[in-house]
């Protein structure tokens, strides 16, 4: 799954440390002594396990009956477990959340024992203790209970669209405990019988091929084929009345037969399913090349909802947020080229996620870190002229300013408790593991690396891994045995290696150390580092042991520190050698541009580079092919204006630079804010003229701009859809508020709160929430509309943060909310994004306060590692404001 990207909603520990066990929960609320027959299982002080299971206990096979009416609040089911036993014992623990279980027996050598059902904390660890010690060997557990849909997207989740309600599933992490009772761990993987009764005529997905529908006692039965071994996060079931569109993918070489495929999505959405059938087929041919082998399922669905905060990889069900998939040929650039890695992303994980499981949660970096690489590898294979791959070099160098933090983790970190599992989704899953894993592929080459992961996939065909299986396999493909320690050193430990390269003769030093920004010490590290560079047209790559190496690279042009941007590593040079590398920077690849622009921020942030040579690198850069690179080092300078650490002259010199940069470019490629007038033009072209306006909209240069995005706007609002691309519609909202003032905002809101659309819904809640107006976002913060999803409230928050104007205010509704808020069932979720919005106060006074008022109330929650990454942010851009803020606002005022 996508988070950062990818987010899950999972239920934390309680602020207080008091288990608190559901009224509804049947048997007794106390945890009883744990019984001597239980064996095998990790029994903790208080007396279950808080983390993995053991194996005391076999899941084998699921039979799953459930009834789900997605128009009433609660569904039911039974459940049959078969499972294996190797003691005999009268108590199992298991996993159940807020289910209202009827009954439990168990079925052992020929007769029945009843059983008794209690849930012991908030996590969802259950146990079941029957009357009499059900026997070592072959078992099997029945359940019947019913439960609570979910109003957030986790568990088995509803929401009404359109006039009519309907229901998904999304399980991963530990979310398929709140649909039935099961043994919800990534390394039980079981075969799955599905049996789904809705009310009639509603349509039904799951996991496997429906293979028969009857009518019996008022409800259409649904019977789906077994599954292969799956874990319970991956199980998908989807019921209501869905828009499908039907297809498959045509045969392969790998692949003799067509693939079903369909898009599945709100009625709403009906007539733009299109794109998403017709380039998911041209993804998966991709991949079935790349792995050299065919789909892993027997049928492919990809599904939609409107509440998911970004996909999840569920086998042969797919499910993603609306407009990942809801589009056509005529969307914005940037919404295909999110198509593109997402949905590349998602079906790299049905081989490896899928097919190959993760053992425990702390090989889920694993996981996901390989399939964010795949998704950019793919997705630019799909469609190169989108320019995909770069963005996974950028989302690495995003990472590394988390990841340069004292308070952290290592991207595979251990996991204890099922409290621990949430952090485990952030950028360092994602952007370091994605950024490392394409390290390694780029040092090894394509041919190798794709050789160990095809021997990986081989050797675990349906079962579990762990990372030392991977790193074994690629290792051995690649006949490279220090592969092993190198990646252990990059996913075992935290940090960002700092590589300061010095000439010698003919030769250069390099000397590793780890990144700091001004005024941190960070602990010791050292990496065993693949290190490529480049000049001209001369690469060397090495493997760098210990704290400096000689690297000697022939040819006259300047040193490239990280040829092709792919090494996960900032690096820092002489005065002379920064000079040489800027001034050439429009022959860089991308990958090398984004790489420079980064260090040379980092250097900034660690009082040794200056904004003057930033801003010389936006010029030099300026006029590269490639868009994001191009504006590199803009995007650099305005995350230290977005940071406040530059006064009102400061900003007017970056506005100077600003203009005279790109003004003249955008009057050459020209603009104009209609719907599908540049639809014909090369992407590369359209991807430079979104830059430029969104650079340009705030000079005195950009007063046209505005002026034809607000009457665009104002048109598109009063129904005249083809006044204003979608392209534009986020800075078409912005300047429609900007007009209209407070009232404009609570007209967008409740334009957003009527629609269903999966553009328009987003883009006019996200803009009020950003519109530096104190009254919209006074309102917006107690607004009380049953319309407003919970995500969507997360989302208004964020972007409240976001804005210097409102961010007090929307702290102050922080504190005096929290504790309402994170009982309720978002309450995790909350916390986490919380956290994240916090990080960007920019004082020590500020970090103090932070601290003070929140520390406690987050602690023994996955979001406290969040909180105290953004404590540490806080405290280090106050600590440069005060040490540096004057020259670096004096060098910002001199910008022309």
């Amino acid at each position: 799954m996508k988070r950062f990207s990818r987010f899950t909603v999972l239920v934390g520990m309680c602020l207080a440390g008091v288990v608190h066990v559901p009224a509804h929960a049947v048997g007794s609320s106390e945890v009883e002594p744990v019984p001597i027959e239980v064996i095998g299982q990790r029994i903790e002080k208080d007396g279950y396990p808080k983390g993995r299971l053991g194996d005391a206990v076999t899941p084998l096979a699921y039979r799953l009956d459930l009834t789900i009416d997605p128009a009433a609040p609660r569904f039911s089911g039974t459940v049959e477990i078969d499972v294996s036993l190797s003691h005999a014992a009268k108590t199992i623990f298991l996993h159940g959340r807020e289910l209202d279980v009827d009954s439990v027996f168990v079925r052992s050598g020929g007769h029945t024992i009843e059983g008794r059902w209690s849930q012991l904390d908030v996590q969802g660890a259950a146990r079941v203790t029957f009357a009499e010690p059900v026997p070592e060997g072959p078992a099997t557990l029945v359940f019947a209970y019913e439960a609570p849909f979910s109003a957030g997207a986790a568990g088995m989740f509803r929401v009404q669209v359109d006039g009519a309600w309907h229901s998904w599933t999304q399980f991963q992490s530990t979310d398929a405990r709140a649909a039935f009772p099961s043994f919800d761990e990534p390394g039980f993987k079981t075969p799955f019988e599905v049996t789904l009764r809705t009310p009639p005529d509603l349509k039904a997905i799951a996991n496997a091929p429906e293979v028969s529908t009857i009518r019996e006692a008022g409800f259409d039965v649904h019977r789906y084929a077994p599954t292969s071994p799956l874990p319970t996060y991956l199980v998908a079931m989807m019921v209501g009345p869905f828009a499908v569109l039907d297809g498959s993918v045509a045969p392969t070489p790998r692949r003799t037969e067509p693939l079903p495929l369909r898009i599945v999505s709100t009625r709403q959405n009906a007539r733009r399913l299109d794109y998403a059938r017709e380039n998911t087929g041209q993804i998966v041919r991709l991949l079935e090349h790349w792995f050299d082998e065919p789909f892993p399922y027997p049928k492919l669905d990809q599904v939609t909802t409107p509440v998911l905060p970004g996909a999840m990889e569920n086998a042969g069900a797919a499910l993603y947020r609306d407009d990942l998939l809801v589009m056509d040929a005529k969307a914005p650039l940037a919404q295909q080229q999110e198509f593109g890695r997402v949905v590349a992303h998602e079906m790299a994980h049905q081989w490896f996620g899928n097919l190959v499981t993760p053992a425990w949660w702390d090989d889920l970096w694993l996981n996901e870190s390989f399939a964010n690489a795949m998704g950019y590898v793919i997705g630019q294979a799909w469609r190169p002229d989108l320019d995909i791959w770069s963005g996974m070099l950028d989302e690495g160098f995003v990472a590394m300013e988390m990841d340069s933090l004292v308070a952290g983790r290592a991207v595979r970190q251990p996991i204890a408790t099922t409290a621990e599992i949430d952090s485990a989704f952030d950028r360092i899953t994602y952007g370091k593991g994605g950024h490392v894993i394409a390290m390694i592929g780029a040092y090894l080459g394509e041919e190798r690396f794709r050789a160990g992961v095809r021997r990986f996939i081989a050797a675990h065909r349906h079962g579990t891994a762990t990372s030392d299986d991977f790193f074994k396999a690629l290792a051995e493909a690649a006949e490279e045995p220090r592969i092993v320690p190198a990646l252990r050193s990059f996913v075992q430990q935290q940090g960002v290696p700092l590589l300061v390269i010095n000439r010698e003769g003919g030769r250069y030093r390099v000397t590793q150390t780890r990144y700091a920004p001004l005024g941190v010490v960070p602990p010791a590290t050292q990496w065993l580092l693949p290190i490529c560079m480049r000049r001209g047209r001369e690469s060397l790559c090495q493997i760098m042991e210990g704290d400096s190496a000689i690297f000697e690279v022939s040819g006259d042009d300047p040193l490239v520190p990280n040829a092709w941007g792919t090494g996960y590593y900032r690096f820092e040079l002489s005065s002379r050698h920064w000079d040489a590398l800027i001034s050439g920077a429009q022959n860089l690849t991308a990958g090398e541009a984004l790489s420079v622009a980064d260090s040379l921020y980092a250097s900034v942030l660690a009082g040794r580079g200056t904004v003057l040579e930033l801003a010389r690198l936006s010029s030099s850069l300026r006029h590269h092919a490639d868009s994001r690179a191009a504006f590199a080092a803009d995007a650099a300078l305005s995350k230290l204006v977005r940071k406040g650490l530059v006064d009102r002259v400061g900003r007017s010199g970056f506005v100077r630079l600003r203009q005279r940069l790109y003004a003249p470019m955008l009057r050459r490629v020209g603009f104009d804010p209609r719907a599908g007038v540049y639809a014909s033009e090369a992407p590369a072209r359209r991807r430079w003229r979104s830059a430029l306006v969104a650079v340009l909209l705030g000079t005195p240069r950009g007063s046209s701009l505005r002026r034809q995005l607000q009457e665009a706007a104002e048109d598109y609002l009063g129904g005249d859809r083809a006044a204003l691309d979608e392209a534009w519609i986020d800075h078409g909202f912005d300047l429609h508020i900007v007009g209209g003032g407070e009232a404009a905002a609570r007209q967008l809101v409740q334009a957003a709160l009527a629609s269903e659309d999966p553009v328009l819904r987003p883009a006019a809640l996200a803009a009020a929430a950003r519109s530096s107006k104190v009254a919209v976002a006074s309102w917006l913060l107690d607004l009380d509309d049953p319309r407003l999803r919970e995500t969507e409230r997360l989302d208004i928050l964020d972007g409240i943060m976001a804005r210097s104007v409102t961010r007090e205010l929307g702290y102050d509704w922080i504190v005096g909310n929290l504790d309402r808020l994170l009982a309720g069932s978002e309450g995790p979720f909350f916390a986490a994004r919380t956290a994240a919005a916090l990080g960007q106060f920019c004082s020590v006074e500020w970090a103090d306060q932070i601290a003070s008022d929140l520390r406690a109330r987050f602690r023994g929650m996955a979001a406290a590692l969040q909180l105290e990454r953004s404590i540490e942010q806080v405290r280090n851009c106050g600590v440069l404001n005060k040490e540096l803020g004057s020259a670096i606002t004096e060098e910002f005022a001199k910008l022309k």
